[in-house]
């Protein structure tokens, strides 16, 4: 077992990187201190195990620090006992040696919510992040730092050591080791390619010094040698490996079934545990076919079979699931190649933070992982023996207390039969035959041996929900699939008084073995009293029951809680339960609580309640009443052209001259005309260019790289010549020499021998490469122009370019880096809510290829006390040739993508979203077609407000 001394750490790590330790200077810390260790099987705090159950969720993806809360106060509803965090470096860095943590960035906030509500984390700063975010959240700006990124080179270690100098000591005031929530701190991310141990020694030197002191993870994955970081140099303590079985086959989530394997963790190091740092709860879009087929794809039955096969398969007891809540990639946070603005990932807590049949089954595994304690240390034992070899069966048992776990299955994991069979069990408590069934693409992970609370578990073929001692005696849920036939069996040393209060179960008693036998169906209630053992009420439901029910930790002890939306948290004085819960509809809500409380109150609202034969508090509740949203009317409207036009003053624009580049990938003509080179990191740039025609000139010859999805627009002297798709490079050599070609034939007369003529070029930046491969070569590969020259004739052009107003130095901090790009319209602010427009035409104005804007205000007085997340939706059938930025109150929340992507609703968040007051939404078109109709016009593009869900409860935004 090996146990980390913060102190004694840190001066070793110092004095291996031959300084001294600089003390960094912390808060209070937010509780007692604590000791984490680790060993073969587990993780421990104080000396007691841990199964850490962590589901991904990425503050970035939720520009709302109030909604934070809601998505963590969910995540732990859930079952999960942690959360895994990303730490996005380019999302708080526009600039070299300039970083923001505050607002929708406060990460200390964010650190602090975790804590409060009793959540480990799993730090994952990087540098390198990945997360289909734009760059792998490397900023922008070091593309233009000199040597290769993720290495030990000295541009990037210098840049790197400044961004951890900024955020570690945060973490560090926040690890469990001060008091706070931080249990681990995982370094870099999926490093298998071009690895440089170095680099990993280096990076934990770094943190060591800046004050972490709790273990340091990684997650090896993909194709890299699973034994990096395992041993030798830049050997992490706990490494972890990744695993994504289903792969990312959403066209096909009925017949994909663990192309990837069986999904069981590997054991990398035998002093560590086993570590399953990402397991796949969702998947990316690849296919363009919308994330609900993502959903179906790693459903609940993916979940059965590979979650449980993992469990019992490996004997891991850490959990990291990518992803918990994905969210959305608003502004220009998308990685360009594998996602669009939605990044809802499938996951079981939707983009609009709704709840769906994965969180249920996430719920079912959270509470008995984190219920059932023996789970902690277990060693692969002999597992029982079907009759029908069509069932196929692997254990686990606890050393210390003989606990038993036994995996359930399909020998052919992706059968669609159902099997009924027995099992040759031999338990610490004796051997037994036990009827099990197993449905199609189903798994269970049955318990023998165990000590539920008072009681004495023998075996039972139903599955372990959760049990706590409440009201003095123990209550404990089991459920299987509706319709299965169940049996338990528990010791008492003599016959105890079995009353059913609900449901048709069956009791018999036999040389101490008390069994009872059921069918799954709706929920059997069970009275059991004397035998030598505490009372206990035991409740049997089927997997749809079992979901109905929330576990919450008081100060007075466990209650349970059955029949609301959500159940959020909850407190016992005075005889009252206070439950703060959502509610989606009316009807029956239970409580399960001490036998002192005789009252109940639902976000402080009472609710008449009694008292049931099962001793719970039974009441009900009304659901919320519908909620009218506004039409979206009073359009104002106006085109934006100025820079297309000759006439347009760019004596202000940057002026691209410059002649070599940091990129690997050199330009096809000089000047380097790429965006980043000249500060320019995200959305759209434009370029103008000068030159005095001879007569010869045919055609512009034009490349561009923009990323996946990207165009760009070409004028010649304010004539709109057509567009182009902006090219993708490849992630390795040989370099494409003519991406995103386009050829623009110059009119007759368009341009005048020794008249100056003029090019005006959008180029949209679609995002930046991840670092996948850790060469540079995908990271640094450029936006912008790639090349340029004039068909027929040699006459040299003069460049400008202009991007984001300011550049790297924001103009609108508060919004970051990520918000805005180089339209007029974004330099002039007419996507801010205290612009004034009333100077734009009201009616439908001509509209000519290029960009539009469109405004309006609404209004919104929604229910106090409610959760409506609210969305924007474009029509299912999209305009060919137009994509359009979605800004409201000032922040971009994301790009509709006409045909080039399946979404069509845009999370408006509140926060963002005025729950009470005027809102501003501008949508800035860019059309590379212009208008078609007769009429010369065209219509704002056709959107209205939904709501995804109506819920009393919520969580008070400001």
């Amino acid at each position: 077992m090996l146990r980390l001394r913060p102190l004694l750490i840190a001066l070793l790590f110092a004095l291996v990187a031959g300084g001294v330790a600089t003390p960094v200077v912390a808060a209070p810390p937010a509780g007692p201190r604590h000791e984490v260790s680790y060993d073969h099987h587990s993780m421990m705090v104080d000396g007691r195990r841990i199964l850490l159950w962590t589901g991904e969720f990425h503050y970035f993806r939720l520009p709302s620090p109030d909604l934070w809360r809601d998505v963590l106060e969910k995540v732990k509803a859930a079952g999960f006992n942690g959360v895994s965090l990303y730490f996005h470096w380019g999302y708080h860095s526009p600039k070299p040696g300039v970083y923001d943590f505050t607002g929708v960035r406060d990460v200390d906030r964010l650190l602090r919510m975790t804590e409060e509500l009793g959540l480990y984390v799993v730090a994952r700063p990087g540098p390198y992040i990945n997360a289909e975010t734009t760059g792998g959240g490397l900023p922008a700006w070091l593309k233009q730092v000199p040597g290769r990124a993720r290495s030990s080179d000295p541009g990037y270690t210098a840049a790197y050591r400044d961004w951890l100098g900024h955020l570690d000591p945060i973490i560090a005031r926040h690890q469990v080791t001060r008091g706070g929530s931080v249990i681990a701190y995982n370094v870099e991310n999926e490093y298998g390619a071009n690895v440089d141990a170095l680099y990993m020694e280096q990076l934990q030197q770094k943190v060591r010094t800046d004050g972490i002191d709790v273990p340091i993870t990684h997650n090896n994955c993909c194709g890299g040698d699973l034994a990096n970081w395992s041993s030798g140099q830049g050997a992490v303590q706990i490494p972890g490996v990744d695993d994504y079985p289903q792969s990312f086959d959403c066209p096909n989530p009925d017949t994909t079934w663990g192309p990837w394997g069986e999904g069981i963790t590997r054991r990398l190091r035998d002093d560590a545990p086993v570590y399953a740092a990402e397991y796949q709860a969702g998947a990316i879009d690849l296919a363009d076919v919308g994330y609900e087929k993502c959903r179906q794809l790693t459903g609940p039955d993916y979940m059965k079979v590979f979650y449980k096969n993992n469990v019992v398969g490996s004997g891991a007891t850490m959990f990291g699931y990518y992803m918990a809540y994905g969210g959305t990639s608003w502004g220009w946070l998308p990685q360009p190649n594998d996602v669009y603005t939605s990044y809802d990932y499938g996951a079981a807590i939707t983009e609009t933070r709704g709840l769906t049949t994965k969180y249920d089954e996430f719920k079912r595994q959270g509470y008995f992982a984190t219920t059932v304690a023996p789970l902690t240390k277990t060693d692969p034992t002999t597992a029982p023996v079907p009759a029908d070899p069509a069932v196929h069966t692997v254990a686990r048992a606890n050393p210390d207390t003989g606990t038993q776990f036994v995996l359930v299955g399909h020998t052919d994991r992706a059968s669609a039969a159902e099997v009924s069979t027995t099992l040759d069990w031999s338990t610490a408590d004796g051997r037994y035959q036990v009827p099990v069934r197993v449905d199609g693409r189903d798994a269970k992970i049955l318990v023998a041996g165990y000590d539920l609370g008072g009681q004495r578990l023998v075996w039972s073929s139903s599955e372990i929900l959760t049990h706590a001692p409440i009201g003095g005696r123990d209550v404990a849920v089991l459920y299987g699939r509706d319709g299965e036939d169940g049996s338990t069996v528990l010791r008492y040393s003599s016959p105890p008084t079995v009353r059913v209060l609900e449901g048709s179960v069956r009791s018999s008693f036999s040389a101490g073995d008390l069994r009872l036998d059921y069918r799954h169906s709706g929920l059997a209630r069970v009275s059991i009293t004397g035998g030598g053992r505490p009372p206990m009420l035991l409740l049997l439901g089927t997997d749809e029951t079992a979901a109905q029910f929330w576990r919450l930790d008081t100060g007075d002890g466990t209650i349970l809680v059955r029949g609301t939306e959500l159940a959020r948290s909850a407190s016992v004085l005075g005889g009252t339960v206070r439950l703060r819960a959502d509610v989606a509809e009316s009807g029956d809500v239970e409580v399960f609580a001490p036998d002192s409380a005789r009252r109940l109150t639902i976000g402080g609202a009472p609710v008449r309640v009694g008292r049931t034969p099962s001793g719970s508090l039974l009441g009900k509740v009304a659901g919320p009443r519908a909620v009218a949203l506004p039409a979206l009317t009073d359009w104002r409207h106006r085109v934006e052209a100025s820079e297309s036009s000759p006439g347009f003053d760019d004596s202000r624009w940057t002026k691209a001259e410059r002649t070599t580049t940091e990129s690997p990938i050199k330009p096809k003509t000089l000047p380097v005309l790429y965006s980043d080179d000249y500060g320019f990191h995200h959305g759209n740039v434009w370029y103008r260019g000068h030159f005095t025609p001879t007569g010869t000139e045919t055609s512009l010859a034009l490349n561009a790289i923009t990323g996946k999805r990207g165009v760009y627009l070409v004028w010649v002297n304010g004539r709109y010549l057509g567009s182009a798709a902006g090219g993708v490079e490849a992630d390795a050599e040989p370099v494409n020499p003519d991406p995103g070609p386009g050829d623009f034939a110059l009119p007759p007369g368009l341009v005048k021998p020794g008249e100056p003529a003029t090019i005006s070029v959008l180029v949209e930046n679609m995002g930046h490469n991840d670092d996948w491969t850790a060469d540079d070569f995908r990271f640094k590969q450029p936006r912008g122009l790639f090349g340029a020259s004039l068909t027929g004739a040699t006459a040299p052009i003069s460049w400008r370019v202009q991007g984001a107003e300011g550049g790297e130095d924001l103009t609108d901090p508060m919004r970051g880096p990520l918000n805005t790009g180089g339209l007029y319209g974004e330099r002039a602010g007419w996507h801010l809510p205290d612009y004034s427009d009333r100077s734009w035409q009201r009616t439908d104005v001509p509209l000519p290829p290029g960009v539009s804007w469109h405004r309006t205000t609404f209004r919104l007085d929604l229910p106090t006390g409610y959760d409506v997340p609210v969305s924007l939706r474009f029509p299912a059938v999209a305009q060919p040739g137009q994509r359009v930025l979605i800004f409201l109150n000032g922040w971009n929340v994301g790009q509709y993508l006409g045909d080039l992507s399946p979404q069509r609703d845009y999370s408006l968040p509140g926060g963002l979203l005025r729950e009470h007051g005027a809102n501003t939404l501008a949508l800035a078109v860019i059309d590379t077609d212009g208008t078609d109709g007769t009429d010369g016009t065209a219509t704002t593009p056709v959107v209205s407000l939904v709501a995804a869900g109506v819920v009393r409860g919520g969580v008070p935004v400001r």
